[in-house]
């Protein structure tokens, strides 16, 4: 059976779930092709990649949100419609899709189906809490950016029976953690002269911040500037008192996994992080609006507390890629 594993590439957290994936896929009695779109992510994974195409990235910006300028500048449709007939998708058994619109419009474009894998395909799912403000244009992107024909979702919570809970990666599992001094901070749509603002009022502790926008490491008052590092990032994380970050997916899993006090700042105009804020609100996790001046008072109060939310987060991450594979004979079916 040969097989495509599609992942996106904006972003580090799709990668960072893929480095698990992957080896047990190539574990499987099939024959293995990768493809990454994106342009967005710090990370790598060591594994051979046959389709690295540019896809459709959205770009951070360092306000708080996606850099809605740069991203229509970087977009290119030519390109992407060029990325999806260079794709030989007929050649493929299935099709695994990590959120990844080169290879799912490939599929739709010749009525294949397309297995999703992601938190994405969670998100909009029937019992999973939602914002209260209403986003349709949120929505509708996150439906039609990457469309699928089945869908197994990753979320904070098992919300249905094809909703699971995280893929906590082996680096994750197996660290040591201790409870130190200091806080992990990584909020990629922030400048790092936003973050050294607002934490260095919050003089009581020290601040480990992880920047998309620094060529270099240093250290400023209170706060050390680093490099995204995966596992200088693990590290830090491990031996924190608690971890301030974006309303992601994977960076939120992964404190609550090591039992981190954990605040989230949803980005703006982002459906997708509004919709885990929400779910991690429901959960009681800390959540502010925004990087600024006047949640002050809500960041410093949850330093001064030591609030943790407890998860159970089985290693069931084999048992997903079987129930994904099992369904080829059952698509195979359907397509006659």
């Amino acid at each position: 059976m040969k097989v495509l594993y599609a992942i996106q590439g904006t972003g580090n957290g799709h990668l960072s779930r893929a480095r698990d994936i992957i080896p047990i896929l190539q574990k499987k009695n099939i024959e293995l092709d990768l493809l990454v779109s994106g342009t967005q992510a710090d990370i790598k994974i060591p594994y051979p990649i046959k389709y690295k195409l540019n896809g459709w990235s959205f770009i951070f910006g360092k306000k708080g949100g996606v850099d809605m300028w740069r991203t229509y500048l970087k977009s290119n449709t030519a390109r992407f419609q060029r990325e999806i007939k260079s794709i030989p998708i007929s050649d493929y058994d299935l099709v695994i899709n990590d959120f990844e619109p080169v290879s799912a419009w490939a599929c739709k474009l010749i009525n294949k189906p397309c297995i999703g894998f992601s938190h994405q395909g969670a998100v909009l799912g029937f019992n999973v809490p939602k914002p209260k403000k209403k986003d349709l244009l949120g929505r509708l992107i996150l439906q039609k950016y990457a469309p699928i024909t089945k869908g197994f979702g990753l979320h904070f919570k098992a919300y249905s029976e094809r909703i699971f809970t995280p893929v906590i990666r082996q680096e994750i599992r197996n660290t040591t953690r201790t409870n130190g001094k200091h806080y992990t901070v990584y909020l990629p749509s922030y400048s790092d002269e936003k973050i050294l603002n607002i934490l260095s009022k919050v003089k009581s502790v020290q601040w480990e911040v992880f920047s998309k926008h620094t060529e270099s490491n240093y250290f400023w008052k209170n706060i050390s500037i680093q490099k995204i590092n995966n596992e200088a990032f693990i590290k830090s994380m491990a031996s924190s008192k608690g971890i301030l970050c974006g309303a992601g997916f994977e960076t939120p899993a992964e404190a609550l996994f090591m039992g981190k006090k954990l605040m989230v700042i949803p980005m703006k105009s982002q459906y997708e992080q509004q919709c885990n804020a929400a779910a991690l609100k429901d959960m009681g996790v800390s959540v502010i609006k925004s990087l600024k001046l006047k949640h002050l008072t809500k960041l410093k109060e949850w330093v001064d507390n030591d609030q943790k939310i407890e998860v159970h987060y089985p290693d069931i991450t084999e048992a997903i890629v079987d129930q994904i594979l099992d369904e080829v004979p059952l698509l195979a079916t359907a397509n006659k």
